[in-house]
């Protein structure tokens, strides 16, 4: 078995890790914060978002001030669930800018919708709030320039979720593949099933008096309530989400290219469709997108939203290399030979903890973010390319250096969206 990695040592000589440090040096407090003062902190979205509320809120150096949500149910669960935690209430509000006018709140959590994580996410920049985005950084590449330039103007400290960054035993596995454990490694293939239900045919009708429809949408353009969209399907409308590679997708692409080592793709292909159910879902259930990347690299990502794969247990990742392959299943790893000999593994465990820590500890001054948000749109992009190259229904080209969309003025259009008039993100 290849040696095992100091992962301190890789931790601060990582590329990955390099811009976060960059930025961490060159940020500011909005207030100064005392050895013994608590993180302020605000939880937007409370789907996603009541489980971060829980895991922030049980950190030593961490106070949930505040939960917000546009549904008033969840708002009112969030300030009882956190209470259970430390016995503390946070304020509940269902418009988030009412947290960004208080000076004692250090950072926003934005676990919402993916269509709000931009906006909220530079109003948060611009109002001197560091920043956990969960993923998808962006519902549209242009959004995730935007985010990065907000973070490097304000000098916030912008973090994405994909939490498995943060978690010791994948750190290593990364750094053994970076390390030669397996070769000069080419492509990185990935997976994701599930058993999601129909979600039918939805009906326009009068949104419910507990929500607040109008700021639920936000940034989009408006658009009538229908019964089949909130709470969780609009992920498969184009208008709001990202479809099943941008929804947990991200997560594995994440891990791809950070093994390969690589930026941004040159080439992408993508195709599928909605296979399983006739109904109401503009994304595919079955998707299978591939990115070429400099370097004779490529990644490969399969979806089956709609099927399990029963009695096929396919790896999350598996890293293909010149001596070997190098398989991710969940927080453990195992590398095997040519022959497929067993050199090494690894089982570790994982959890939102580990992240949220290293954010803490990032506003502190005491650590790199693990997932900066230059590294977020990195891998968050090539979500949003594969979606594009399904939705205009050919190869697109990029250019390396950001993998911006070339030769191809429909896909181009793509890039950005429109917005509600007043909403539109800016720097």
């Amino acid at each position: 078995m290849p040696r095992r990695i100091d992962r301190r040592r890789f931790l601060w000589t990582s590329p990955a890790s390099a811009l976060g440090w960059f930025w961490l040096a060159n940020a500011w407090q909005s207030r100064a914060l005392g050895a013994n003062e608590r993180v302020g902190v605000a939880v937007m979205g409370l789907s996603r978002g009541l489980a971060l509320a829980r895991t922030f809120e049980q950190q030593p150096d961490a106070q949930v001030l505040y939960v917000c949500d546009v549904d008033r149910r969840r708002m009112q669960r969030g300030i009882e669930e956190v209470r259970k935690v430390q016995g503390r209430t946070p304020q509940g509000v269902t418009d988030f800018r009412h947290i960004l006018e208080d000076k004692t709140v250090d950072a926003l959590v934005v676990a919402t919708c993916n269509h709000w994580h931009a906006a909220a996410t530079i109003l948060a920049c611009k109002a001197g709030k560091h920043v956990y985005v969960e993923k998808p950084c962006s519902h549209t590449p242009h959004e995730g320039e935007l985010m990065i330039a907000a973070a490097r103007k304000y000098k916030r400290l912008v973090q994405m979720g994909n939490q498995r960054r943060s978690w010791p035993v994948i750190q290593e596995a990364i750094a053994a593949i970076q390390q030669g454990a397996i070769g000069r490694v080419y492509q990185a293939q990935s997976w994701y099933t599930n058993r999601r239900p129909s979600i039918g045919r939805g009906q326009e009708s009068q949104p419910p008096e507990w929500l607040d429809y109008d700021l639920w949408q936000g940034p989009a353009p408006r658009r009538p309530y229908r019964s089949n969209v909130l709470h969780y399907n609009w992920h498969w409308f184009w208008h709001w989400g990202n479809g099943e590679l941008g929804n947990n997708g991200v997560h594995m692409i994440d891990l791809c290219r950070w093994g390969l080592g690589v930026d941004y793709p040159t080439q992408v292909t993508s195709s599928g469709g909605r296979f399983h159910y006739d109904d109401d879902q503009e994304t595919p259930d079955t998707h299978t997108a591939a990115f070429i990347y400099p370097g004779n690299k490529q990644i490969v990502w399969h979806g089956t939203s709609c099927s399990t794969l029963p009695g096929i247990q396919p790896a999350d990742v598996l890293f293909v290399g010149e001596k070997g392959t190098l398989v991710i299943r969940g927080a453990s790893y195992t590398i095997y030979d040519q022959e497929g000999r067993v050199l090494g593994q690894a089982n570790g465990t994982g959890s939102d903890a580990v992240h949220v820590r290293n954010f803490l500890e990032a506003i502190r001054g005491g650590q790199r973010l693990n997932s900066e948000i230059e590294e977020g749109h990195k891998s968050t992009l090539p979500c949003h390319l594969g979606n594009i190259a399904y939705r205009v229904g050919r190869v697109l080209r990029c250019q390396p250096k950001n993998g911006t969309i070339v030769g191809d003025s429909q896909a181009q259009q793509l890039w950005s969206r429109e917005y509600h008039p007043g909403w539109e993100p800016a720097v």
